[in-house]
């Protein structure tokens, strides 16, 4: 996986057009002059705008806005990969529906559809670039034509879901903040999902510079060069540029929904911060050392940042969802239990579970990143201690897990999130036990440098399930540490809560 998560890059579309098409045609080697001290400028300043623009809009707009936008990446991601086949097209107009789709939900909720089209229109900005550097054509109008239209159709879109559910049932949605980070989380697992493909497809060096793409101004790289191994590395950090500003934003609306709650703005805080700096771990796994140059000689690779990076994505992905359950109206209102048995065991449990995750995943992330693929005749190399390690860690992490998972579904039946999450780590785990043995298996037997489908699919899957398991234990231990208190016993009699207070 190899990304760059700059959530600053929104404002770059408000650049004269003049600007955007010098930075485009700048030669390498005058790129390659341009001092990191320039670019942590253009970041700040980006970020200090799109929380500028971000707190005059609604939460609940931006929620549902970027979550519009999320879905359209998400399909036009798939159909990018089939352009010009009737499955491509087809998903092309599933696109064209979301806006459609989330326009129904806002009046539904009982928010402006139109301003929630508006909202992912905002977002969208971040791609457009790269389709005007191939329909410029000259002209100083294209660009306006390209914003003008973006936002029209957005919000045209989202209007007519509107209006068609202008009489539907009116529906509840989660708080913003609890909305947004749900989204937030839906976009790092996409950024996640892409990037194991890149991995898989091992396209991980096909774009060999950073923050700059073969020289471009990475915004406005055309489409039409993103081809093969070049469209997934790209693309991996097209999206990653979109959790970016989804962290961004989700601080802003933390902030104004969830100022009452020190802890949330804290954590929202420091997400922000971990996406950024797997921003950079991304970017120095491709250049090795912080540098804007574009040549071979001056890049170098690194495999532990690779390692590190792949890793790092899945914690993100965790805290994320923790943020989603701790802004939550659940969450607000839950109260503690001192009536559950084995309180001690339930609360370390999950803890102790995602500790072991975590070493699970460095094992597994050190062996697709070390193993070297067969090519030119010669054998595949596979490097005998993570992935021995790995093996060894999945039965520890399959029973850790079902006793983790029994004992939450069944000593804690009464807390409904802990039942929940219980539950679902005992039904995925079997599943993850499953394809990583399909991942080992497809990925001893390649006999050659041509990557299969099956071998791709299925290692993506595992890595993918991987990471929501990561997520469901963080969860679980997020909802036992703040439900689930040991008791206290006065003459041998459990006291409640408001007893013990008294």
């Amino acid at each position: 996986m190899e990304t760059v998560l700059i959530p600053s890059v929104a404002l770059a579309r408000a650049l004269p057009h003049s600007l955007l098409t010098a930075v485009a045609d700048v030669d390498p080697a005058v790129t390659s002059s341009m001092s990191f001290g320039v670019l942590i400028v253009i970041f700040i300043v980006g970020a200090l705008g799109v929380l500028g623009v971000a707190s005059l809009i609604k939460p609940m707009h931006l929620a549902l806005g970027f979550a519009t936008t999320a879905a359209m990446w998400a399909i036009g991601y798939v159909a990018m990969v089939a352009p010009g086949r009737w499955i491509g097209e087809a998903l092309f107009l599933c696109t064209l529906a979301m806006p459609v789709l989330f326009g129904v939900i806002a009046q539904r909720a009982g928010v402006s559809a139109l301003r929630t089209g508006l909202v992912s229109a905002f977002a969208n900005l971040l791609i457009i670039g790269a389709f005007l550097r191939d329909e410029q054509g000259g002209s100083r109008w294209t660009p306006a034509f390209y914003v003008g239209g973006l936002f029209a159709s957005s919000a045209v879109l989202a209007w007519i879901g509107g209006f068609v559910a202008r009489r539907a049932r009116p529906i509840e949605l989660p708080t913003p903040a609890s909305l947004f980070a749900r989204v937030a989380a839906i976009t790092v697992f996409i950024l996640l999902v892409t990037g194991g493909l890149v991995t898989g497809l091992e396209s991980g060096l096909a774009v060999p510079d950073w923050p700059n793409s073969f020289g471009h101004n990475m915004l406005l790289y055309p489409i039409s060069e993103m081809k093969g191994g070049i469209y997934y590395e790209h693309a991996h950090r097209l999206f990653g540029m979109l959790v970016g500003t989804t962290a961004l934003v989700l601080l802003s609306v933390v902030l104004r929904d969830e100022r009452r709650s020190i802890a949330s703005v804290v954590i929202a805080t420091v997400f922000l911060g971990m996406v950024c700096v797997q921003g950079i771990f991304g970017g120095l796994r491709v250049t090795g050392t912080l540098t804007t140059a574009t040549s071979g000689t001056e890049l170098s690779p690194s495999t532990l940042l690779a390692i590190v990076h792949g890793m790092f994505g899945q914690i993100v992905f965790a805290t994320a969802c923790v943020i989603a359950c701790i802004t939550s109206a659940s969450w607000r209102s839950a109260v503690a239990s001192r009536e559950i048995a084995d309180a001690g065991r339930l609360r370390a449990l999950p803890v102790a579970l995602v500790l072991l995750m975590l070493v699970q995943l460095f094992l597994g992330a050190s062996y697709r990143h070390l193993q070297i693929p067969p090519h030119d005749g010669v054998a595949a190399v596979h490097p005998a201690w993570p992935i021995w390690g790995h093996i060894a860690g999945a039965f520890a992490v399959l029973v850790l897990t079902v006793i983790t998972g029994a004992h939450a579904s069944s000593r804690a039946r009464e807390l409904k999130p802990v039942r929940v999450f219980g539950k679902g780590l005992i039904h995925a785990v079997g599943l993850q036990f499953a394809l990583g043995i399909g991942a080992l298996v497809v990925v001893l037997i390649r006999v050659d440098e041509q990557i299969p489908a099956y071998e791709v699919l299925v290692t993506s899957a595992h890595q993918a399930l991987g990471a929501i398991l990561l997520a469901t234990a963080a969860m679980l231990a997020a909802w036992s540490l703040k439900l689930v208190v040991r008791p206290v016993y006065e003459n041998g009699v459990v006291l409640t809560p408001s007893k013990s207070a008294a």
